[in-house]
């Protein structure tokens, strides 16, 4: 049986100044706390004999991930479709910017020069089927806030992605079988037109 242990990296310092990020060739440090949540996390993953640690290509997810799992040798494995979303033009924005665009357009609208949240939750199911898929069976996923709200909702048979999870913390493991893990992914494609 498929064991995926899906978390939201460590706090960074856009977290701290409530500004989005959706550019992987932006460099982004953790802060001094989000190296304690990497630590801990580790702890927390320390008794699991993990096969593979998957990442996105933020270099915040695989920061979290060294540190989570400093001293073991485990594969590491870049999954650009878990990438957080593309949100072109606010790039650096406010959260509270970011908000306010996005209650004001449907789903299926792209951020100006972006992808629309449509278009990141079909790239979600299509990077959690390829994590069911593949051939290792314990799983550390380290990517974003929306791809592990995304998952959870859609695993519970919510009719949205947006809850009832909605904030999801740093460095909080979520965990799916190989079972929850499908569900996810028929869950998301289910409430996404294609």
């Amino acid at each position: 049986m498929g064991l995926y242990l899906l978390t939201r990296h460590a706090q960074s310092e856009l977290n701290v100044s409530r500004r989005v990020n959706g550019d992987p060739s932006v460099r982004v440090q953790l802060t001094p706390t989000g190296e304690a949540e990497a630590l801990a996390l580790g702890m927390q993953v320390a008794n699991v004999a993990l096969d593979l640690c998957v990442y996105t290509r933020f270099g915040r997810t695989r920061r979290t991930a060294e540190l989570a799992l400093a001293g073991r040798e485990i594969p590491f494995a870049e999954e650009p479709l878990l990438d957080d979303i593309d949100v072109g033009d606010l790039e650096g924005r406010t959260i509270e910017d970011y908000r306010a665009w996005k209650h004001q357009h449907g789903r299926d609208e792209r951020f100006p020069s972006g992808e629309s949240l449509d278009e990141a939750a079909r790239r979600y199911a299509a990077a959690l089927r390829r994590l069911v898929e593949r051939p290792e069976r314990r799983v550390l996923v380290v990517c974003h806030e929306i791809p592990v709200r995304y998952a959870l909702n859609a695993a519970l048979g919510s009719d949205s992605l947006d809850a009832p999870a909605h904030e999801i913390g740093n460095c909080v493991l979520h965990v799916f079988d190989e079972a929850g893990l499908e569900r996810a992914v028929t869950g998301i494609e289910s409430l996404v037109p294609p």
